[in-house]
């Protein structure tokens, strides 16, 4: 049976559809065949040149049945689910099939707010913090929201993910043949904390050649 990651939340502009495939590419840089699977109404089918990873549109309900039902029966896939879009009923859904849920949120009041009720009402899934402050001043008024806006969930909560500009070019139809560094990297950072999170081994990274 693969392994299912969902990428949820009730916040838009959080970068889940981003997210989705910076982990799917990460993945397959530490040796994992993932596919990426959309199901937002609101974005488009992408290409499957150049990636390393298999996107799915299953915006449909059958289609996404289809490709829940083929997950639960292959070994050694991952299957990564970016969410639904301003549809609770899918995104409940989806809690439901995953191995591991991820909220992602900014740093804002307002997405700290949001994904406080979230992670009350999904006790078994994870924040993300993302596209995070780089430079050490609005890493610490970050962290200092963290810390009045969410108390007692550090503990459920990933490494953040800094904004890494470039990271919109996997919501291009077709994407470069060859990634910035910087994103690259970044994608392995994150799939490591999700294939730890699913007790998964994985790839050393320090195999993986990336462009500078």
């Amino acid at each position: 049976m693969a392994r299912i990651v969902c990428v949820l939340g009730n916040k838009g502009g959080t970068g889940k559809t981003t997210l989705s495939h910076m982990i799917a590419h990460g993945m397959a840089l530490l040796g994992k065949r993932v596919v990426c699977v959309l199901t937002d109404l609101e974005r488009e089918r992408l290409s499957k040149a150049g990636r390393l990873y298999l996107p799915f549109d299953a915006r449909e309900a059958a289609n996404l049945a289809k490709v829940v039902a083929t997950l639960n029966e292959v070994e050694d896939w991952f299957g990564v689910i970016d969410g639904a879009g301003n549809r609770p009923d899918v995104d409940s859904h989806l809690a439901n099939l995953a191995d591991l849920v991820l909220l992602p949120f900014r740093d804002s009041h307002e997405d700290l707010r949001t994904v406080l009720r979230d992670l009350e009402w999904m006790p078994r899934a994870w924040g993300l913090p993302s596209q995070w402050p780089q430079h050490a001043a609005g890493r610490a008024a970050a962290q200092a929201s963290i810390d009045r806006l969410l108390p007692g969930m550090r503990h459920r909560l990933l490494d953040p993910i800094p904004e890494v500009l470039s990271s919109k070019l996997f919501l291009q139809y077709r994407i470069p043949a060859t990634l910035p560094w910087q994103l690259t990297n970044a994608c392995v950072e994150l799939a490591m904390q999700v294939l730890e999170l699913l007790d998964v081994q994985y790839e050393s990274p320090h195999a993986i050649e990336v462009a500078s």
